[in-house]
């Protein structure tokens, strides 16, 4: 069941009239059943995933707690640690792990068949068994209490809103939301329905029209240039960006309209001037789950600057195969970990604003880090889009050694649509940078923001792509 369709539009309506009527109690019970019915309509035999993962997190969190031995407290976490990993190594990445052993063996001269498994991704299982695993380590780091209502505990797994695609949730954040009587207002629920409305808007105008852009070129069904790959790249880099940061929006609107508050996982991340301000922008509920629960517990910037950089290069490349079972995602980590480790290094000795006289110079200097930095990412998304890092090359090859349009007039056409989907998001963007609030819109006099809904509901009723095409971070 997908966000950008009209069943779950009918879903949605028929849980909400009930979440309205209903005590705290039921709302609860309500969200819960709502929940598995949300994600069994994908595949109902991995709704066993998810009571595993929380049932062993149920228990493991009261065992941690009620221990006075510590070596007790350790054992039951490495139990929810082990187990979680475990649910992740076996239905995600075993064909994985089991083909690299045959092609390093085959390498040595050793022929060997292993046995994959025919099992299906089950959607959204990176997210859910970070966030149940979460829970786990804070009880055990004295951050958290238990809960003992096992279906409360339940219901902040599988919460629909978030569950596919996140943002992955801290138990301290939404965990107590659950537990309480929620309290709703307004002004959430106005707040609620622009979110929902502005991340379909993400969604089906800008992401899934830019598709048709970046598809065929990745694919290898359109013969491209060096011009055509580049496009394509810009293009991919607003897909991606608005295809999650649009579910992320749909999903803290859905929260609000309900009265719950559910992290921001974006922040305008393409006006980051650096590496380590992209990592605080993009995906905010991953890289800081990596950074609390990877990098600092293996010494984060602690033991000097070698060490710092080691932690910061492990971080990374679990971050990037935390995306996907593939040597590209393996790759596009030890990129941005190389860009982390480059930039603390050299942080130093680049000027700063501090070092350029005038504001105008010092606002021209930034403006050049953005764009520059951001060329960077892009050159990073190659890699995380391409099917193999041979097409990785291929693709970096053609931009350098034929940098031309396989086709002129085709590429202006394609240039012209790029532009048409993308500019009323950089506008709008731009905006929300200057004046540092992602709700400006909302804020904003009522004949400018009438003005405005009507322009964004009019592109998004005659240009929105319907039929529901799928999230890209579900198949992660």
């Amino acid at each position: 069941m997908l966000f950008n369709t009209f069943p779950f539009a009918v879903f949605f309506i028929i849980v909400y009239s009930l979440y309205l009527v209903f005590p705290h109690k039921w709302q609860n019970r309500l969200l819960l059943v709502s929940s598995y019915i949300f994600y069994g309509a994908w595949d109902w035999r991995f709704l066993f995933l998810i009571f595993i993962s929380t049932a062993l997190d149920f228990v493991c969190g009261l065992k941690i707690h009620g221990s006075a031995v510590r070596s007790r407290k350790k054992l039951f976490l490495i139990l929810s640690v082990f187990g979680n990993l475990s649910i992740l190594a076996v239905f995600k990445y075993f064909n994985f792990f089991a083909s690299s052993l045959q092609a390093l063996l085959s390498a040595w001269g050793l022929s060997v068949q292993p046995q994959y498994l025919q099992v299906v991704l089950p959607v959204g299982i990176s997210f859910y068994t970070f966030q149940t695993m979460s829970y786990a380590i804070d009880i055990y780091r004295g951050q958290l209490r238990p809960t003992k209502r096992f279906f409360d505990f339940a219901l902040f797994v599988a919460f629909f809103p978030q569950l596919v695609a996140g943002p992955i949730e801290r138990a301290r954040h939404l965990l107590p939301q659950v537990l309480s009587p929620r309290k709703m207002t307004l002004d959430q629920f106005y707040e609620g329905c622009y979110l929902i409305f502005w991340g379909l808007f993400l969604k089906m105008f800008v992401a899934d029209n830019l598709a048709k852009l970046v598809d065929p070129v990745f694919a290898g069904e359109k013969m491209a240039g060096g011009m055509d790959v580049l496009l394509a790249v810009y293009a991919f880099a607003f897909q991606i960006y608005c295809d999650f940061a649009g579910y992320s929006d749909i999903a803290r609107g859905l929260g609000k309209v309900m009265g719950f508050d559910i992290m921001v996982n974006f922040n305008l991340p393409y006006f980051a001037a650096n590496p380590r301000d992209f990592w605080r922008r993009w995906h905010i509920s991953l890289s800081s789950w990596l950074k609390d629960y990877l990098y600092i517990p293996l010494g984060g910037n602690k033991g000097g600057g070698v060490r710092a950089a080691k932690n910061l290069m492990i971080t990374m490349l679990l971050g990037g195969l935390w995306h996907g079972a593939s040597w590209t995602f393996v790759a596009w980590g030890a990129y941005h970990g190389l860009l982390l480790v480059g930039h603390r290094c050299c942080k130093d000795f680049l000027p700063g604003s501090i070092f350029l006289s005038g504001a105008a110079i010092s606002k021209l200097w930034h403006g050049i880090k953005v764009a520059g930095f951001f060329h960077l990412v892009c050159f990073g998304w190659i890699i995380f889009r391409s099917s193999s890092l041979e097409q990785s090359c291929g693709l970096l090859r053609s931009i350098v050694t034929d940098f031309r349009p396989a086709d002129a007039e085709q590429f202006l056409a394609d240039a012209r649509i790029f532009l048409f989907f993308a500019a009323p998001l950089a506008a709008l963007q731009a905006m929300q940078y200057a004046k540092n609030d992602q709700l400006i819109l909302l804020k904003s006099s009522v004949v400018f923001r009438a003005v405005m809904y009507f322009i964004l509901f009019y592109l998004l009723l005659i240009y929105g792509v319907t039929g529901g095409k799928e999230f890209i971070y579900f198949q992660f």
